[in-house]
C-alpha cells in the first residue's frame, strides 16, 4: 500500500491551530476518512493539541505533517524549539495541561525526537482491519480525569 504524505506550514499563531483543523479535515477525506468517522474525530482532536503546543508553548513556526495509507495513520509537528515537551498536571478548573495526556490517552503511539536544532512531535493510531460491521472491537480509549 502507498504511503501518502502532506504538509502544512503553520505560523506562530494561535489562530493558525483553526486552520491546520481545517486543512486535516479536508486531507483525511481526499484519503477516504468520513468526516464522521471516529477515526477522523480522534485524529483532529489530535492535531489540535500537537498545534497547539507547538503555537502556544515554543512561539515558533511549525510544520504539521500527516502521513496516511499502510497500516495507520501518523501525524507529525514539528519545530525549531529544541525544548522537549513537558507533561502538566492541571487542576479540576485549569484551562491548560491537559495536551499531552489527551495525546497519551487517544494514540496508539507517540514520542517525540530532536531534529536539527528543534524537535518532532509524532503520534500514531493504528486503522482496523474489518469494517465496524464484521465483529471488530473499537480501542478503549485511556482517558485521564
Amino acid at each position: 500500500m502507498q504511503v501518502l504524505q502532506v504538509q502544512l506550514e503553520v505560523g506562530p499563531d494561535p489562530a493558525e491551530v483553526g486552520r491546520a483543523r481545517r486543512w486535516a479535515r479536508s486531507r483525511l477525506a481526499g484519503s477516504g476518512i468520513g468526516d464522521d468517522e471516529p477515526l477522523a474525530e480522534t485524529l483532529i482532536l489530535l492535531i489540535s493539541e500537537l498545534v497547539t503546543n507547538a503555537v502556544v508553548h515554543t512561539g515558533c513556526p511549525a510544520v504539521l505533517r500527516m502521513l496516511l495509507g499502510g497500516p495507520g495513520v501518523r501525524v507529525e509537528v514539528a519545530d525549531a524549539s529544541a525544548r522537549g515537551p513537558a507533561r502538566r498536571q492541571a487542576a479540576g478548573d485549569d484551562t491548560g495541561g491537559r495536551g499531552l495526556e489527551l495525546v497519551d490517552g487517544l494514540a496508539d503511539r507517540w514520542g517525540w525526537q530532536r531534529e536539527g536544532a528543534g524537535k518532532r512531535i509524532w503520534c500514531e493510531i493504528d486503522r482496523a482491519d474489518k469494517p465496524a460491521d464484521c465483529g471488530s472491537t473499537a480501542r478503549e480509549p485511556r482517558m485521564y480525569l
